[in-house]
């Protein structure tokens, strides 16, 4: 009798596999790529819901407080007020450049305001309020003017330490050219450039035309400071000057190559 064929033998070395279950490993059954990129996706629009959530729909991030800091002058009372502060609003939603805007709109007082979140629950307004350097008496009142030239308040009481301004121009080219606004800055200007022991003497600022600023100072002592202009080398002239004469009444520093000193 003939033996079975090759054909029915199978091909030598090879052992059937159609029958052969899946491989488990000792890790358990193997997720396809696409399952896993199903699940991905679930879970990070679940946790994108729960943000969503968390931020605008629970009662965990919700304004509850108001803090104020900075203020001198001005009150926090006053401040919280205009600032108008949404509590019990969800904390993201609270539009903060509208409350620096309303701020500084409604009080002038304010240079720079920051609102600011303050996590879980709070609104931080962090206020820095103008400072006066000169002052310009209106109707029994003074009007405050900062550093940057901006009258801001009237008040009723000189603030003390800080100089009044006696702005009064001369008929002349330079009033047309320059006008009481610019003559202002540049008085402003001259006040910044002082020797710190002189701004502290200064009573007056007196401004008659773009290059005829002096000041008063206490003691009936004169300071003919000239233009704006070659502010930081008149300071440091006008410092050795009083130094060397502390007795004098009259310093000129108009051209700072030149000083004098007169009324000894």
């Amino acid at each position: 009798m003939a033996g079975p064929t090759t054909a029915q033998r199978g091909a030598p070395g090879r052992a059937d596999t159609s029958a052969r279950p899946p491989h488990i490993g000792p890790e358990g059954p193997r997720i396809s790529r696409r399952a896993l990129l199903i699940l991905i996706g679930a879970a990070a629009a679940l946790l994108a819901a729960f943000a969503i959530w968390a931020l605008y729909g629970s009662s965990w991030l919700r304004v509850e407080k108001v803090t104020t800091s900075g203020v001198e002058v001005l009150t926090r009372e006053e401040v919280e007020a205009v600032a108008a502060t949404p509590v019990g609003a969800p904390l993201v939603s609270v539009d903060t450049d509208a409350m620096e805007r309303r701020l500084r709109q409604k009080l002038p007082r304010i240079d720079r305001v920051d609102v600011v979140r303050s996590w879980p629950n709070g609104i931080g307004l962090k206020v820095t309020e103008r400072k006066p350097v000169l002052l310009v008496e209106k109707g029994g009142k003074f009007v405050e003017v900062d550093a940057k030239g901006v009258r801001f308040a009237t008040v009723d009481r000189a603030p003390k330490g800080v100089p009044l301004l006696e702005l009064k121009p001369e008929p002349s080219a330079s009033l047309r050219r320059f006008g009481g606004d610019r003559l202002l800055r540049e008085a402003v200007r001259v006040t910044g450039d002082l020797p710190a022991a002189v701004a502290k003497d200064t009573e007056v600022v007196r401004v008659t035309s773009f290059d005829a600023i002096s000041l008063r100072l206490t003691r009936d002592r004169e300071v003919i400071w000239g233009s704006g202009e070659d502010g930081a080398a008149k300071a440091l002239i006008l410092s050795a000057l009083m130094k060397a004469d502390p007795k004098a009444g009259q310093f000129d520093v108009t051209a700072p190559t030149a000083p004098a000193v007169s009324g000894s």
